[in-house]
């Protein structure tokens, strides 16, 4: 049985089934792990939900913040009118509401002891060991899977707060978390997040460095694999134990997995 990490796929259908068909996937006998961002900007956004969905306990995917926008936008009284054209599809299609419901209740964070990978869409803030890291995860997973979901979406997006601190509560605690989780790739150089650099290490500013370099991040033992940073990967930091592999296929770059159960995992692409 092979286990394989699947960039982000944005929509990218066709090429997710030139990758399955490179990497000889079977359905039957091998799991796929997805790093968020299953939908938008390709055009098939619909058909990824469905496709992954129907795969059931074959495959597991963390939630990205281009997901959660999504199920932040659908949820507004004027959703067709706002959300970008190839969205729509997911509004206006009979099982389009089981499909949202479904991506709500994904988890934020997927740890396999066995295979000795964690996942997780953007990062992990220094100050969480792995334990912690879960924990601070289910507290969002809880949120959006209870009754009173349309509010924790309706209060999910900003910039702030920048510091993590136990005593945040409500929002302000839940915003956290979605941004360290979904969103984060910089931080300054007492652990706040940068909600604003995009681009590779090269680019930044010098006050700035990558999450996963913090001196003392507490989960730096674990092997991380994670996605969102396109203008980053498909990179590995062996000494930092991570492996990014969104490779740009929402910009038309390649489609990226990586093998989680060999001896020395490896990199697999086709053109997005």
């Amino acid at each position: 049985m092979a286990t394989f990490a699947i960039g982000d796929l944005h929509g990218n259908r066709h090429a997710l089934e030139r990758l399955l068909d490179e990497m000889a996937f079977d359905p039957h006998h091998d799991r796929l792990w997805f790093v968020g961002d299953l939908v938008n900007r390709g055009p098939d956004s619909l058909d990824c939900l469905r496709f992954i969905r129907g795969l059931g306990n074959t495959a597991v995917t963390v939630l990205g913040n281009h997901d959660l926008a999504l199920l932040v936008q659908a949820r507004k009284p004027n959703a067709k009118e706002r959300l970008a054209p190839e969205l729509l599809p997911l509004l206006q299609a009979s099982d389009g509401e089981e499909l949202l419901a479904w991506l709500r209740h994904r988890p934020l964070l997927h740890t396999d002891a066995d295979l000795g990978w964690t996942m997780v869409h953007a990062g992990i803030p220094a100050s969480w060991d792995l334990p912690q890291a879960h924990r601070r995860a289910a507290e969002l997973e809880n949120a959006l899977r209870g009754s009173d979901h349309d509010a924790v979406l309706a209060g999910l997006y900003g910039d702030t707060p920048a510091h993590w601190s136990s005593a945040l509560t409500g929002m302000e605690r839940l915003r956290y978390i979605t941004n360290a989780l979904t969103r984060q790739r910089f931080i300054h150089a007492d652990g706040s997040l940068d909600m604003r650099h995009k681009a590779g290490p090269d680019a930044a500013p010098a006050d700035l460095m990558p999450w996963f370099l913090s001196p003392g991040r507490r989960s730096m033992g674990c092997r991380i694999v994670f996605g969102h940073w396109s203008t980053l990967a498909p990179k590995v930091w062996p000494s930092c134990n991570v492996w990014c592999i969104d490779s740009g296929a929402a910009w038309g770059g390649a489609l990226t997995a990586l093998r989680l159960d060999a001896t020395m995992p490896r990199m697999l692409s086709v053109p997005g």
